[in-house]
């Protein structure tokens, strides 16, 4: 045995000998490189952006997936809709939950897509028990990725604040605070303006930003992200499940340019260099504006990001066999 041989099989035996000695050193080591717990809290099925969302998290094996809730409008559809989608792409043992069905008028692009029956589960647990009961499981370690109107969170909080409380953190797309929509950053500059998951529950994005869960928010300003024809092409032409599956859904919304709203919260989750946040004091006004203003911070707000660098990580993540 040559002298490097000898010096690698001490540092072994060493390392073997200070697990046994301090097994809390292994604890550490299995905490610091475990997958970061997440719940995803979204309206997937009228635009597209949820399922790029899903899509990216499923990819990701930084990511353990405890649960897809579903929230605002028919939540069952959402519901069978998802299941089939983790049922294509190998992942049918993820929980789906549905949140309370609430009154709208919007049609669902893609509710025809969970409509093949063979995949959808019979029922679907309560979204909201199925929340709380995984903090009390996993107190401060879950991210929820909340990209959806905001009933499932106000619901909880309603019901158990101390438990939401023990979440680890809530990475949340939302709010409009310098830039509205059709403000790309190199167009004429566009106001703030109410932005859809904020505005179709007030009440309960107020009670979420006075929970005082760590909150970190990927508001219109951050997250306009518009997805090309050439990176469609790109992704589309992958023949893998996650890509085809993204590529029929596309055509159910049948409309042309996605904007990946919703993946940057996911995006953030992996890499949040990707999109750099800044503690503000947001106020939530009746009309559903999310406005700046002095006082204590409430919430991490990342207000600029880079699409190229977005789309950079995005693409080549998502099509990766």
């Amino acid at each position: 045995m040559n002298g490097d041989a000898r010096y690698g099989t001490l540092f072994k035996c060493l390392l073997a000998l200070a697990t046994c000695v301090h097994p809390g050193l292994a604890r550490a080591q299995a905490v610091e490189h475990a997958p970061e717990k997440i719940i995803i809290d979204t309206d997937i099925g009228d635009d597209i952006d949820d399922a790029f969302a899903l899509a990216l998290a499923v990819k990701s094996p930084e990511l353990q997936i405890l649960g897809v809730m579903t929230t605002f409008g028919d939540t069952e559809a959402r519901a069978k809709l998802t299941d089939r989608f983790l049922a294509e792409i190998g992942r049918p043992k993820i929980p789906v939950l549905a949140g309370k069905a609430t009154a709208t008028k919007n049609q669902m692009s893609q509710r025809k897509y969970g409509e093949v029956t063979h995949f959808a589960k019979t029922s679907h647990a309560d979204a909201v028990e199925f929340l709380l009961q995984q903090i009390q499981k996993y107190p401060e370690e879950i991210t929820l990725i909340a990209i959806g109107p905001l009933m499932n969170v106000g619901a909880a909080i309603d019901k158990d604040a101390a438990t939401f409380l023990k979440l680890k953190r809530v990475v949340l797309m939302g709010g409009s605070i310098r830039r509205g929509y059709g403000d790309l950053g190199y167009t004429a500059p566009v106001p703030p303006m109410p932005e859809w998951n904020i505005l179709n529950d007030v009440s309960s994005a107020r009670k979420l930003f006075a929970s005082g869960v760590p909150l970190f928010v990927m508001p219109l300003d951050s997250t306009q992200l518009k997805m090309d024809e050439v990176k469609r092409a790109f992704l589309f032409s992958q023949g893998a499940a996650v890509t085809d599956q993204l590529a029929v859904l596309y055509h159910l919304w049948g409309q042309e340019t996605p904007t990946l709203f919703d993946p940057m919260t996911i995006v953030f989750a992996l890499r949040p260099d990707l999109c750099p946040v800044q503690k503000m004091h947001i106020a939530i006004d009746e009309k559903g504006f999310t406005r700046e203003e002095p006082g204590p911070p409430n919430a991490q707000v990342c207000l600029d990001s880079n699409a190229e660098d977005f789309f950079r990580f995005y693409l080549k993540r998502v099509a990766t066999p």
